[in-house]
């Protein structure tokens, strides 16, 4: 009995240092992961801000202007962009200190709730503009809403682009929010 407990707590002793390089890799991953969310989220909303074209329709007096807060799904969108982006700013810290020490619990369970809420943020702001894109490709013929982007082709580009790293934002949370349940199951 006693020489099972000694073997216990020798592989124990041994399997700490390994489990904190491991929880060190992870928080730099979580940091890496962090910046590159941030950028795609600021981009996506820089991208959605500065989107607008206008075109002339009979003379040059009379023009169609398409622009994002035309619509409130492309709002909403800006918006849910913007507060993930600043909570990515202001969670930065948060990151570098689980580098500092990787064996922090508290801080990672209360990153993992708020990179939650930012989740659930981001995917809901970048579907509802998904299909805003989606129907101004497409249209609806059963509802008579026509294509818009045969005509309106740069905005059209400009806010699938935005999208497309308003997406990638969302994933990189998810791998994120999965970083942290590894880090804290393997705590030391």
């Amino acid at each position: 009995m006693k020489a099972g407990a000694i073997e216990l707590g020798e592989g124990a002793k041994s399997s700490t240092p390994r489990s904190t390089a491991v929880n060190k890799g992870v928080s730099v991953l979580d940091f890496i992961f962090r910046l590159l969310a941030l950028i795609g989220t600021l981009g996506s909303a820089i991208a959605m801000v500065t989107t607008n074209e206008t075109l002339p329709f009979f003379t040059r007096f009379l023009r169609f202007r398409a622009e994002y807060d035309d619509l409130p799904s492309f709002t909403f969108f800006v918006v849910a962009n913007a507060v993930v982006t600043g909570y990515l700013l202001l969670s930065l810290p948060f990151s570098i200190f689980h580098i500092v020490r990787s064996s922090a619990q508290n801080t990672r369970i209360v990153l993992i709730f708020f990179d939650m809420a930012m989740l659930a943020l981001l995917t809901a702001g970048a579907s509802a503009a998904a299909a805003i894109v989606y129907l101004a490709h497409k249209g609806n013929t059963k509802v008579n809403w026509l294509a818009i982007c045969q005509q309106f082709n740069s905005f059209c580009e400009r806010t699938s682009g935005a999208l497309i790293g308003s997406f990638v934002g969302v994933v990189l949370l998810g791998v994120m929010i999965m970083l942290a349940g590894v880090a804290l199951a393997r705590r030391p």
